[in-house]
């Protein structure tokens, strides 16, 4: 795959469709999922979506107190097992316990993810938005990879943004060691990792016939923002003046429950059939960006996103940087 298959197919879906439209003629009896983050915001909101329709979901989670309270009203089988994404030991355990829990993988939506926080380092010194949103998924899939095998046709669903825009990987700096650290420069650079991540992994699901995809689910008020002030989310003009959503955040934003519905499109839809590793917008294949055209900041994916060689390179250098964890 590469920017040439980045076609939209005309799902019949748009941006307003909610994961509950997506899903209604889904057959998904007999399922099982994994979903990172899936007691906050969009990974709420698709878990939600998920058990309503007969799915077995896992849930890893950080902090169970909160989670349990987050998923206890949830109808269907949804259960939560600890595991934190900054934590690579811990991403074994967890991969250990579901592989003795779970006969099969048939979805794993690595939805989970930080955004332009304060420069912090996880795990044996990365740089946190890369080591989180990247590396802790990436040692995650890789330890279920048994259970994905064991499903037919499994999916796998990498959360990505329209936020890959801001950097491309910066392979001669990736953890800031050398240059200052830019918060939105390293945010950017992580979604950039969770699409070639899927491109790259696309390949290796060939043999069991999987299927992998990322997708940039919208602009969403979500816990995601909790690290920014609200002065910052007034002057990118997410917030009027007054602290409320500005006119562009109520035009332009969806609900968590119009956010998890690409997400949901792409792990189930029959279009995606063959469509392996592209990634997605608004419940269709993303085109490639319009250079220099209105709408180049807000959607269509950047070539530096869909690029094989350097989806190959980065599944390299993520696989040594595992051997040092």
């Amino acid at each position: 795959m590469s920017h040439l298959d980045q076609v939209p197919v005309q799902s019949g879906f748009h941006a307003r469709s909610t994961g509950a439209e997506v899903l209604a003629d889904v057959d998904l009896a007999g399922k099982t999922a994994i979903v990172t983050g899936g007691y906050s915001g969009l990974g709420l909101e698709t878990v939600k979506a998920l058990a309503a329709k007969g799915v077995q979901v896992v849930v890893p989670v950080r902090t169970p107190d909160k989670a349990e309270a987050a998923l206890a009203d949830i109808a269907g089988d949804v259960r939560a097992v600890e595991m934190d994404l900054a934590d690579i030991p811990s991403i074994a355990r967890f991969a250990n316990h579901v592989a003795g829990a779970l006969p099969k993988l048939d979805i794993l939506i690595n939805n989970a993810g930080i955004m332009a926080c304060p420069a912090d380092r996880v795990g044996p010194g990365w740089e946190s938005q890369f080591g989180v949103n990247h590396m802790g998924h990436f040692a995650l899939t890789k330890a279920l990879m048994g259970l994905l095998a064991a499903a037919d046709a499994p999916r796998v669903v990498s959360l990505s943004s329209t936020g890959h825009k801001l950097s491309p990987i910066r392979w001669d700096d990736i953890q800031y060691e050398a240059t200052e650290y830019d918060k939105w420069q390293a945010y950017g650079q992580a979604k950039t990792a969770n699409a070639l991540f899927a491109n790259a992994l696309s390949r290796r699901l060939k043999v069991t016939n999987g299927l992998a995809f990322s997708v940039h689910p919208g602009g969403i008020f979500t816990p995601l923002q909790r690290h920014l002030p609200k002065e910052e989310m007034i002057a990118l003009g997410w917030l009027g003046e007054d602290g409320e959503p500005s006119e562009l955040a109520k035009q332009g934003f969806k609900t968590p429950e119009q956010g998890c519905a690409t997400t949901l499109w792409a792990a189930t839809s029959p279009l995606m059939e063959g469509k392996a590793g592209v990634y997605c917008e608004d419940c269709d294949i993303a085109a490639p960006t319009v250079p220099d055209s209105p709408t180049a900041r807000f959607f269509g994916v950047d070539g530096h996103a869909t690029d094989d060689e350097a989806a190959e390179r980065l599944w390299d250098v993520s696989e040594a940087l595992l051997q040092e964890a």
